[in-house]
């Protein structure tokens, strides 16, 4: 089962395998766990670097 979590004033949380689709159609299958920046901050978009922190 995959799990999907809000964080608030965070990130998205993924916990389970899933498939992410680039905006130039590539894909990236994630095996476990991923966090998914929302404040657009992040220098690893699509991923959360802990960047809203500061």
């Amino acid at each position: 089962m995959t799990k999907v979590n809000l964080l608030e004033n965070g990130p998205l949380v993924i916990v389970g395998e899933h498939t992410i689709t680039h905006p130039d159609g590539t894909q990236e299958v994630k095996p476990s766990r991923a966090s998914y920046c929302r404040c657009e901050k992040s220098a690893n978009m699509p991923f959360c670097d802990g960047a809203h922190k500061g």
